[in-house]
């Protein structure tokens, strides 16, 4: 159940960046699942922002990890950002060093995408794992309980010039509506576990 809205939790939740109210939508999506997949705040929040500045189109989680960055993202650690991206060549070795770091920590993955034309712009947030690089046929580990996505361009043909063409305003007004949805979810999760800590004590 959504503890919001007492409504049953949805597994997809899916919008245009444009939509007026996508943030709030993204604040609220990512809140039902991640109470959902981590009530209380038990484990130690992972999100780990995949890609590289090197491309347009796959800059979006480094963008994505920057800003959460900056906004200083309460209870939670950020791997990925346009200073230190996390991709295909060090991913691997990230994931290692995380689970080394944190005991059974909750991974939040982000990443871009490619799909139908009518579908640019859209955010997807959903349970379970991301498989990163199937856009490229890349092999890598599928990563995460809960993923966010952005489709910043069309699938199907040449996907690595698609990516370098994409226009970086899509890939930035995208990344901008991510982070800020997940700031405000963290935060209200945050406050909310806090309060819930506050009653119990008193209660004890």
């Amino acid at each position: 159940m959504n503890g919001l809205t007492g409504q049953p939790v949805k597994s997809n939740y899916s919008w245009h960046f444009e939509h007026p109210d996508c943030i709030i939508r993204v604040r609220d999506a990512y809140l039902a699942l991640a109470q959902q997949l981590n009530p209380g705040l038990a484990r130690e929040t992972i999100v780990l922002c995949i890609g590289t500045d090197r491309s347009t189109g796959d800059s979006l989680g480094p963008l994505v990890g920057s800003r959460l960055t900056r906004y200083s993202l309460p209870e939670a650690t950020i791997y990925g950002t346009l200073d230190q991206p996390v991709h295909a060549a060090n991913l691997v070795e990230t994931l290692a060093s995380i689970q080394e770091r944190y005991s059974h920590p909750f991974i939040v993955a982000v990443d871009a995408s490619l799909g139908r034309i009518e579908r640019i712009g859209y955010i997807t947030i959903k349970p379970g794992k991301l498989h990163p690089g199937t856009a490229l046929k890349k092999e890598l580990p599928p990563v995460g309980e809960l993923h966010i996505s952005g489709v910043v361009n069309v699938a199907g043909f040449l996907e690595h010039l698609v990516l370098q063409n994409t226009r970086l305003n899509t890939v930035y007004k995208i990344a901008n509506t991510i982070a800020a949805g997940l700031w405000l979810a963290q935060r209200s999760l945050v406050t909310r576990t806090s309060d819930e800590f506050s009653i119990q004590r008193s209660i004890n």
